[in-house]
């Protein structure tokens, strides 16, 4: 696995993020000599959102119009000051 100092990461940010999309090569960006981050392209076949995995699996239980409280458990409903 190819390693890269922070500075060197740093000059040439762009070129290196294009380098790993295209070799799906993974960089260790190290900084004093100690790794502090690895580069690495995205899995392949994950498209789109992740939250589009949630799709379909939530249930809606009760009124989610209606506010939890009713109106006279609010101190401005019920005239008090603060």
């Amino acid at each position: 696995m190819r390693q890269m100092n922070a500075s060197e990461f740093k000059a040439k940010c762009l070129a290196v993020l294009d380098e790993v999309s295209r070799t799906g090569q993974p960089i260790t960006i190290l900084k004093r000599g100690k790794p502090v981050a690895q580069l690495t392209a995205p899995a392949p076949g994950k498209q789109g959102f992740p939250q589009h995995e949630l799709i379909g699996k939530g249930e809606i239980l009760g009124d989610v119009i209606e506010p939890v409280l009713p109106a006279e458990a609010w101190s401005a409903e019920r005239g008090e000051e603060r």
